[in-house]
């Protein structure tokens, strides 16, 4: 469920979906984690599962969120905000 801005550094509360961006991206559980939610048979395999996260309207005029393997979703300033500051 999503309830505030998925920036670490922002405490805005999520309140209605016209406001900032909504993203959602396909995350990984490795084995471990398997093992722990089913059978020893289903822990061989990676589980993918679809995560909901939210941008405030602040936020996501100069940040984006990716979704990378081993490190899981993250901020990242825009390309073109990088761009221009350079």
């Amino acid at each position: 469920m999503v309830s505030k801005c998925a920036n670490p550094e922002c405490s805005t509360p999520f309140r209605y979906f016209h406001q900032g961006k909504l993203f959602r991206l396909e995350t990984r559980i490795g084995p471990d984690r398997r093992r722990a939610l089913g059978t020893e048979d289903d822990a061989k395999k990676s589980m993918h599962r679809l995560e909901f996260f939210w941008l405030c309207d602040d936020c996501a005029a100069k940040m984006t969120l990716v979704a990378e393997k081993g490190v899981g979703v993250s901020v990242r300033p825009h390309l073109s905000a990088t761009a221009t500051a350079a």
